[in-house]
């Protein structure tokens, strides 16, 4: 029997053999070593001199598994530099394979010196020497990813230490291509910091997708418009409509939408331009537009009827429409039909007709807005405070983003008519808002307001109505800017060229169009407060992104001025000329963070965060926490908390951990910018961690911080299910109502009541478009927004940021079939909320009456006495009540269960008028707990439900959607998710097609919806529609 292994005691016999002459007896001392050396390293570190020698001594020919030993001794000693660099002397003796502690940190350790050595050679351009060796470990991981089929790994390793060779040799390796190839684009996006190694990424990606067997033309698009490379796309766009297989036209048309999607309009220009140009159709007078017309007539009556030119909103068609297309070039005879057909729908759907179509479709159809929410507002503020009622006006507007739906302007024109100067210009635009996306319609619906040759009106409502008309068409402003050009240049009322600077700023968005420049630099140069501070925003939206040497004749002439108004307009339009630059806007930011001027350093932050949106860059973030807690102004740390949000886009998460503790300073200002930082960064995700410091920062001492909690939770909370909300709407509620709570707090909680039901229930901030790209538009909305809070009027840029949360699926004549998709989650989960009924408003106004003191004693004896006559009369009728009282609808006994207990909110004791109810309240309690009960039980729910598109699907819900099994109608483009516009592959191409009404909602029914529903904005919608009912037939009325 084998003797078993002993484990010495020591190694100190092992490190006496270190001195000795003899070789063999050194390398035996060095391998048994190396056994014991994890358990001994504290003996072997007295003698490290020595291993150190064998390891210098270059004939000696173990002397690599010297430096193995004092690797392992130094990393023991906490040395890890000293460790890594002896580990690299020992070349095959150190194992990458091995699993232990020591190898992996090593490796680690290994990786972060390539890395900083890789990107100081790669983005710094500098001379570096980097060691073979540790090139020699790199290249050994790699392999051994390799090996393991650890690809995913690889490309994470390759992409950090710059390695474009190694990269498309990993996706040539590859099993799966496309797989490999999807997860590099998502890291590329997500994770690489430097812009330009970025670009060099994709373009290596789409290389590599186009060698691929089926190349997926989707993302290649996608990457070329990253790169601004609009003559590729065009070529590719081209060569599938060419192809005469109808997926391919399918394909070209899904193309389009995602490029629409994400809201480039220059690009898209510059697309439309390399396409082929359409044979120019026989000249024919345009049908007139009736609806148009009809509705100006009606808007010009609402103007007399409530004396002013800017409150009465016009009405809307409720079809869709789009932008002109781009003027065609000379006939091209040779085009076949077929083709040109094809075209001219791709055409359409890139200048935004068939999307934006689409959409006013949708929202119009599908318009949930509840108009008591806004009817108890308005009841709640004094009309005689402006800021209420500027901030009803507005919540109005988002709540009817898109929808052309104006009921409530129309019903309330006396109260509205009560806006003035600036609140009417306010006004105004909110229209714009109500009718964005009205392309062909927008100056017909606001004929009454603008500005006409001959015709005196209110500078205020003419103003407001051409910044409402580039809202209307923002982004897709080609039919619209000629006009406002020539309304900025015809008029010299600087109240006119407001409007007219910003509404052109919105058409034009970020075209560099030269002409519009000069004409906004002009009336900058009046050095007009009020016009110079559109001129400044309006600057900025038109070369947003470009990063354009204007920039510094804009903060010249910001020297120059010595108006705060203009200086700050210009500070927003520099920050909109950095979108996106990334390292190119450090220049800038260093030479405006140094400025005296703080309104300056105020813009330095927003360049900061608009140039690093959604990177998550921490060099940008340093120097935002920097300034956060380091200049002397309140505006600068403000603004400097806030763009915090925007840099942290691309990881929401992150930004309630590192706000956290600003969120508790001293200061109110870096409160308030904290809260707003969570709002911008985590709109519409629902994060716990960003509600929970959110809803603590509601019952701050300090009203414009609690204003920005309002707005911020709003945000994250739009569109998330109703038991999330509910708690919070109810607090809104309690604010709105509370006379005594400060009007800044007031006005936050009314702003917040728009977004929560933002285009009728069916929008949200859309941060990303669909393809993972942040939309330009979004991002701009949000930041003009912020402005706010020196000019109201910026606050109708969030409407900017809103984007229909639907799927609507079309095929190939770009027409809605009926399509049946399933969602694997209960029904009341991502249901409407329930309307509110005019019951619990009344229950709410009962609540707000107050008592006076000198009759409380009389009124309560009063009380008790009627409480005991009741109670005697209820004992001797109980059983007669039981029988003669119809019972109530378990839906509707839950609704008045919690109307009784928002009112026991606010109020103590029974109320007057109450009955038998006030005085048996706890009789009250079971019999409304009895009928929840039985509601329970008779309303189980479903684990999934079935939906028609057009439909709405939120974003939390899109994970839960799927095709029915054996459905006719597949995405074209592979793994698409369930959302937004979806161009269809037909699986029975002969069967006849059921296309969906335009009313179809699709959506689920909230629980006890049904009782409530004639409170509803959708019952008022239906009744606009429906005939008027007979008259009732002639009775005798006896007393």
């Amino acid at each position: 029997m084998a003797a078993a292994a002993v484990m010495p005691s020591s190694a100190a016999g092992l490190l006496t053999l270190l001195d000795d002459e003899n070789d063999e007896l050194k390398h035996y001392a060095l391998v048994h070593l190396n056994k014991v050396v994890h358990e001994f390293w504290f003996q072997i570190a007295s003698y490290i001199g020595s291993v150190e020698a064998l390891y210098e001594d270059d004939e000696f020919k173990d002397r690599e598994l010297a430096a193995l030993i004092a690797s392992k001794v130094f990393y023991h000693l906490g040395e890890l530099d000293s460790a890594l660099t002896y580990a690299l002397g020992a070349g095959t003796h150190f194992n990458v394979d091995e699993q232990s502690e020591y190898v992996q940190t090593l490796i680690a350790r290994c990786l972060d010196q390539y890395f900083e050595l890789r990107v100081r050679q790669v983005e710094g351009k500098e001379a570096v020497d980097i060691d073979p060796r540790l090139v020699a470990v790199v290249e050994r991981m790699l392999d051994r990813c390799c090996a393991h089929g650890q690809f995913e790994q690889a490309v994470g390793v390759a992409l950090e230490g710059r390695r474009l060779d190694r990269l498309q040799a990993l996706v040539a390796a590859a099993p799966d291509q496309p797989a490999l190839l999807g997860y590099a684009l998502r890291v590329c996006q997500r994770l690489v910091v430097n812009k330009d190694f970025r670009q060099q990424v994709l373009r290596l990606l789409i290389r590599l997708y186009e060698e691929c067997e089926q190349p997926d033309y989707v993302v290649i698009c996608q990457c070329l418009m990253f790169l601004d490379d609009a003559p590729e796309v065009a070529k590719i766009l081209n060569k599938l409509l060419s192809s005469g297989r109808e997926d391919d036209v399918l394909l070209a048309y899904q193309i389009a939408f995602d490029l629409v999607d994400n809201e480039l309009q220059s690009f898209i220009i510059k697309v439309q331009e390399q396409l082929p140009k359409l044979p120019e159709p026989p000249a024919a007078e345009p049908p007139a537009a009736a609806a148009p017309a009809a509705a100006a007539d009606g808007a010009a009556d609402a103007a007399d009827a409530m004396d002013t030119d800017a409150a009465a909103p016009a009405a809307a068609a409720a079809d869709a429409n789009g932008g002109p297309a781009p003027a065609a070039a000379a006939a091209v005879p040779e085009m076949a039909p077929e083709m040109v057909e094809k075209l001219s729908k791709l055409r359409d759907i890139l200048s935004g007709k068939t999307p934006i179509g689409l959409n006013l479709e949708f929202l119009y159809h599908n318009n949930k807005a509840d108009l008591q929410i806004l009817k108890n507002i308005k009841g709640a503020v004094d009309a005689r405070v402006s800021v209420a009622h500027s901030a009803t006006i507005l919540a109005n507007a988002l709540m009817h983003t898109g929808t052309s739906i104006d009921t409530f302007l129309r019903e309330n024109l006396e109260w509205l008519s009560r806006a003035t100067n600036w609140a009417k210009f306010s006004a105004t635009a909110g229209l714009g808002v109500i009718h964005r996306g009205q392309l062909q319609q927008g100056k017909a619906l606001m004929a009454p307001y603008l500005p006409r040759d001959g015709h005196t009106g209110s500078p205020y409502s003419e103003g407001g109505a051409l910044y409402a008309l580039g809202l209307i068409t923002a982004n897709h402003g080609a039919g619209t800017q000629p006009f406002l050009t020539e309304s900025l240049r015809a008029s010299g009322n600087p109240i006119i060229q407001h409007g007219a600077c910003l509404g052109l700023g919105l058409a034009a968005l970020g075209t560099n169009d030269e002409e519009v420049f000069e004409d906004l630099k002009n009336v900058l140069y009046t050095d007009d407060a009020v016009a110079g501070e559109a001129a400044g925003i309006a600057m900025g939206l038109l070369c947003c992104g470009s990063g354009s040497d204007k920039a510094q004749e804009m903060l010249a002439y910001a020297h120059d001025t010595q108006h705060e108004k203009i200086i700050r307009g210009l500070a927003m339009g520099l920050a909109l000329i950095s979108y996106g630059i990334e390292e190119a806007a450090d220049t800038l930011v260093e030479q405006m963070a140094r400025e005296q001027d703080p309104i300056l350093r105020y813009g330095a932050m927003y360049v900061i965060g608009l140039a690093y949106r959604g990177t998550g860059n921490n060099a940008a973030v340093q120097k935002l926490l920097h300034y956060a807690v380091s200049d002397v102004a309140d505006d600068v740390r403000r603004a400097a908390v806030l763009c915090l949000g925007f840099v942290l886009m691309g990881a929401p998460e992150q930004c309630p951990k590192i706000v956290a503790l600003l969120a508790e300073s001293f200061n109110p200002h870096v409160r308030y910018g904290a809260a707003m930082a969570v709002g911008l960064a985590c709109a519409g995700t629902g994060l716990r961690e960003a509600v929970s410091l959110l809803e603590a920062m509601l019952g701050d001492g300090t009203d414009f911080v609690r204003q920005g909690a309002c707005i911020a939770l709003a945000l994250v909370l739009a569109q998330q299910p109703e038991a999330v909300v509910e708690p919070f709407r109810k607090r809104l509620t309690k604010s709105i109502t509370d006379k005594h709570e400060e009007v800044m707090a007031r006005m936050g909680s009314i702003m917040a009541a728009g977004i929560l039901d933002a285009g009728g229930r069916n929008a949200s901030v859309a941060l990303r478009s669909g393809s993972g790209y942040f939309r330009r538009t979004s991002v701009v909305g949000l930041a003009v927004f912020t402005g706010y809070w020196y000019w109201y009027p910026l606050s109708y840029f969030l409407s900017l940021s809103l984007a229909p949360t639907a799927v609507i699926g079309l095929d190939s004549q770009l027409r809605a079939p009926k399509l049946e998709l399933v969602c694997n989650a209960r029904p009341s989960l991502f249901a409407y909320p329930p309307p509110v009924t005019t019951e619990t408003s009344k229950e709410v106004a009962k609540v707000e009456k107050a008592v006076l003191s000198t009759t409380a004693k009389a009124r309560e004896r009063q009380k008790k006495k009627d409480a005991e006559k009741q109670k005697e009369e209820a004992a001797g009728k109980a059983a007669g009540m039981d029988v003669d009282e119809p019972a109530k609808p378990p839906a509707a006994a839950a609704d008045a269960t919690a109307a009784a207990a928002a009112a026991g909110d606010s109020s103590s004791g029974p109320k007057e008028g109450d009955g038998a109810a006030a005085a048996g309240g706890a009789a009250g309690d079971d019999k409304a707990a009895d009928a929840a009960g039985k509601d329970k039980e008779k309303e189980k729910e479903p684990a999934s439900f079935t939906v028609t598109a057009p439909c709405r699907v939120v974003p939390h819900q899109v994970k839960h959607m799927a095709l029915p099994a054996g459905s006719r109608w597949v995405p074209v483009k592979r793994g698409a998710p369930l959302s937004g516009i979806l161009v269809l592959r037909d699986l029975t191409p002969g069967e006849p097609v059921e296309y969906a009404s335009s009313g179809t909602t699709g959506g689920p029914a909230a629980p006890g919806a049904a009782a409530a529903a004639g409170a509803g904005a959708a019952g008022q919608q239906q009744q606009q529609q429906e005939p008027e009912a007979a008259p009732p037939a002639p009775f005798e009325f006896a007393p």
